[in-house]
């Protein structure tokens, strides 16, 4: 998906909204577990209810590799599901990889090639040689960790050098000589509130992901207020708080209209924005 096909989406849609499929058997209702594969029906039941409102998916590894071959069949099957019946949604692989040269191909070639993914997230700290690999495919994205909405994120993320420049500035900047804002955007937490106005000094015109609005107490408004674009410049997921509404035979119902009461908000503030 390119850019200019992602702000389509996002016009069309009325809506900036990724929902995050962090797919936990241990919260996932007792119907689903009298299917053959749980973790696949579970998450084709939320995608039907959610498809309408939201522009984009955003599986997380972890809750996959955790169960081993079955939940990576399972992570390969919703992935198919998506490609094949909601071609226009964006397939986020929440993986956070990043190594050294040679294994960073190799990561690249898994998710872009063996799973055909549209964009992964990145972690950037071991530097350039980590990320390229990952920007070498046409029409798909690299998602760099740039100021992150966890607790811990100020133990490395906020120091400043001797010219008061913190570490995730230096991150915006230097990545910014390896891709474009064609082929790579950042992960940004809402929880980190005004801090959007000091990434769009750096970053002006870079799609943001932006985790944290919901369960972790991140404001949409906030996020709107100070990161959006133009173009709009945001996808901002929603996880926990959409997928886990319900925990009764009525989960999916209760994601699609959790799903529609956050697309809802988002297309006041795309008006707002003239959007």
């Amino acid at each position: 998906m390119t850019r200019q096909e992602l702000i389509q989406q996002i016009k069309q849609k009325k809506s900036f909204l990724c929902v995050g499929l962090d797919a936990d058997p241990k919260k996932m209702p007792k119907c689903v577990f009298d299917l053959h594969d749980p973790i696949f029906e579970f998450n084709k039941a939320i995608i039907d209810a959610t498809a309408p409102y939201c522009v984009a998916y955003k599986p997380n590894l972890a809750f996959y590799e955790a169960y081993g071959l079955k939940g990576m069949e399972a992570f390969v099957k919703t992935c198919d599901y998506l490609k094949e019946k909601y071609p226009h949604h964006l397939i986020i692989a929440d993986a956070k990889r990043g190594d050294i040269g040679n294994t960073s191909q190799m990561y690249a070639r898994t998710f872009f090639e063996e799973y055909d993914i549209d964009a992964l997230t990145v972690a950037p700290y071991m530097g350039e040689d980590s990320v390229t690999p990952f920007l070498q495919y046409e029409g798909k994205w690299v998602i760099l960790l740039a100021l992150t909405s966890n607790k811990g994120s100020h133990d490395f993320q906020l120091i400043e050098d001797a010219n008061g420049e913190r570490l995730f500035e230096k991150v915006l900047k230097k990545s910014q000589q390896w891709g474009t804002s064609e082929n790579m955007m950042y992960v940004v937490g809402a929880t980190q509130g005004q801090m959007f106005e000091d990434i769009r000094c750096v970053a002006p015109d870079h799609f943001l992901l932006v985790p944290g609005v919901g369960a972790q107490g991140g404001s949409l408004q906030e996020v709107c207020k100070y990161g959006m674009t133009k173009d709009c410049g945001l996808l901002v997921n929603s996880s926990r708080g959409i997928i886990y509404a319900c925990n009764d035979d009525h989960f999916a119902e209760m994601a699609g209209n959790k799903a529609r009461e956050l697309q809802q908000e988002m297309a006041i503030e795309l008006e707002r924005a003239g959007i």
